[in-house]
C-alpha cells in the first residue's frame, strides 16, 4: 500500500514513520527545502539560530517518543524538577517556582508560600482556585465556549494573579494570555502540567540547535525506514482518482492509496475535497493563528548564570541562554520568547531593540555592563492557531468523509494546545487511524486465525 504525507513538520514526521515502520510505502512531500515545519535552525554568520525557542514538559510523552525514534533524545536537556527563577524589574531578587517531591498538587505548596509577586491572600485565592480548576471538565462543548480569563475572575483571581501567575504559564503554552484563551485548552494545560502529576511540569529543551533536533535526524530516519522525502516539493492539488489518490506537485503528479494532509489549517481546508470535513468553508479563517516574536541578543560577555529566567511587570518573557547550542565562542547569546505577539509581529527590529534591551538591563544587571554586540528578530506570524473560546468546535478529527484521506496537525482535534505534543499526537493518531483502515487483516475476506 503506497501512502502520500503531506507536510514536512513534526505531525507529517510522525504519520510517515509510523507508516513507513509498519511496512507501507511512503512518500513524504515538503513543500521548503527542510523538514521539521516551525522547529527549525538557520545559520548567519558562524552562529546556529533557532527561528523560535520551543520547549516540552515531562509529560509530554508522545514527543519524548518521537525523539527517541530519532535516536535524538540525548540532545534534550530535561530539568531533574520544575525549577523557575521570575524576575521582576521592581524585586531585588527572583522569586522562585520550584517543586518538591510530594503529591500534585501539594508539590507546589512551598513554593506558593514563598512566591512574593503575591500577598499571602493571593495565594490562598490561587489555591483554592486551582483546586477548582482540577474539577473542570475539558471535554465538555460549553467548558470550551468559555473564556479562561472570565473563568478566573469568576474564582476571585484579579489581575495580578492573572498576570503574575496564570499568565506567566498560560501565554507560553497556549500562545494567548487568559482573557482570550478557551477555558477547556487552559484547563489541559494545567490538570496536565501542574496539577495531577508531580513531575509533569518539569521542563525539557533543545541542546542543540533545532534541525539537528528534528529535522536533519527526521530525514535520516525516515531514508533508513524505506520513505522517500521530496523536499521543495509543494503539493497543488490532491484529489481522488477512483480508490486511489492523486497529488499534484509542480515537478509532476503521484498516484497514492492513501494521504495523510499535515499542512497547516489554511493549506488543509484549500486542499481537502468538498464535504470532507462537517465544517462551513471559511473555517480556517474563523480558526485563525497566532503570531510568536524571538528576539536575539548576543552580549560581549555572559550576563545571565540560569539555562533560563521568566519575567513579570516587563515587557519580557521568557529567556533562553542559547550560547553553547549556537556555537557562539566568546560572550552569551540570549533567546527572548515573546508569544500573544499580536502587537508586537508587526514592529521594526529598531524599535523592538529599543524596548527589549533596557527591559533586559532592568532584569540581568549584569547586561548595564556588556555590550550588545547583535540584535536581530524572527517572527512566526501563523505560529499556532488561535485558542480562543469556541476553538473545539473549529478543529477536525483525524479522520475525514473522504475514504484514504487523513488529517494530522497540532490544529486538529488533539485535545490540546498546539504544542510540539500536540502535533506528535496528531501523527501518532493519522497513523493509527490509517493502519487500522487498511490494514491486512481489515481487508474484507480475511479470515484470521
Amino acid at each position: 500500500m503506497t501512502v502520500g504525507v503531506v507536510g514536512g513538520g513534526l505531525a507529517g514526521i510522525t504519520a510517515a514513520l509510523s507508516c513507513a515502520d509498519a511496512g507501507r510505502d511512503v512518500t513524504l512531500f515538503e513543500a521548503t527545502p527542510r523538514l521539521g515545519g516551525l522547529t527549525y535552525s538557520f545559520r548567519r554568520g558562524e552562529l546556529h539560530v533557532d527561528n523560535g525557542q520551543h520547549v516540552f514538559l515531562r509529560c509530554c510523552t508522545a514527543y519524548q517518543s518521537l525523539l527517541r525514534r530519532l535516536g535524538v533524545a540525548d540532545r534534550v536537556t530535561l530539568q531533574p524538577r520544575l525549577d523557575i527563577a521570575v524576575h521582576s524589574p521592581s524585586a531585588a531578587r527572583p522569586a522562585r517556582l520550584r517543586r518538591s517531591g510530594l503529591p500534585a498538587p501539594l508539590h507546589l505548596s512551598g513554593a506558593l508560600a514563598r512566591y512574593g509577586p503575591l500577598s499571602p491572600a493571593q495565594r490562598l485565592a490561587f489555591v483554592r482556585a486551582a483546586l477548582a480548576l482540577r474539577r473542570v471538565d475539558p471535554a465538555s462543548p460549553a467548558t470550551d465556549e468559555r473564556s479562561f480569563g472570565a473563568w478566573l475572575a469568576a474564582h476571585g483571581q484579579g489581575e495580578r494573579a492573572v498576570t503574575a501567575l496564570w499568565d506567566l504559564v498560560g501565554v507560553a503554552t497556549l500562545n494567548a494570555r487568559a482573557a482570550d484563551a478557551s477555558l477547556a485548552l487552559a484547563a489541559t494545560v494545567f490538570q496536565v502540567g501542574l496539577l495531577t502529576e508531580t513531575a509533569a511540569a518539569d521542563i525539557g529543551w533543545s541542546a542543540v540547535p533545532l534541525s539537528r533536533l528534528h529535522g536533519e535526524p527526521a530525514a535520516a530516519r525516515l531514508a533508513e525506514a524505506g520513505a522517500r522525502v521530496l523536499t521543495g516539493a509543494k503539493v497543488l492539488a490532491v484529489t481522488p482518482d477512483g480508490d486511489r489518490w492523486l497529488i499534484r506537485t509542480r515537478e509532476g503528479e503521484h498516484m497514492v492509496d492513501q494521504v495523510v494532509l499535515a499542512v497547516p489549517p489554511r493549506a488543509a481546508e484549500r486542499l481537502l475535497p468538498p464535504a470532507s470535513v462537517p465544517l462551513e468553508g471559511g473555517w480556517a479563517d474563523r480558526l485563525g493563528s497566532s503570531p510568536i516574536v524571538n528576539a536575539h541578543v548576543v552580549y560581549d560577555r555572559p550576563v545571565m548564570s540560569a539555562p533560563f529566567v521568566a519575567g513579570i511587570d516587563t515587557p519580557i518573557q521568557w529567556v533562553f541562554d542559547r550560547t553553547a547550542p549556537s556555537g557562539l565562542a566568546t560572550g552569551q547569546y540570549l533567546a527572548v520568547s515573546l508569544s500573544a505577539a499580536g502587537d508586537l509581529v508587526d514592529l521594526p527590529t529598531a524599535v523592538l531593540r529599543e524596548r527589549l534591551l533596557p527591559a533586559l538591563a532592568a532584569l540581568l544587571p549584569r547586561a548595564r555592563r556588556a555590550a550588545v554586540t547583535d540584535f536581530f528578530v524572527t517572527r512566526e506570524r501563523h505560529a499556532t492557531f488561535r485558542p480562543a473560546p469556541g476553538t473545539a468546535r473549529l478543529r477536525p478529527g483525524t479522520t475525514t468523509a473522504a475514504p484514504g484521506l487523513y488529517l494530522a496537525g497540532a490544529w486538529t482535534a488533539t485535545g490540546w494546545p498546539a504544542t510540539m505534543e500536540g502535533a506528535v499526537r496528531s501523527g501518532d493518531a493519522a497513523a493509527e487511524a490509517l493502519l487500522a483502515r487498511h490494514s491486512p487483516s481489515s481487508r474484507p475476506g480475511r479470515v484470521s486465525a
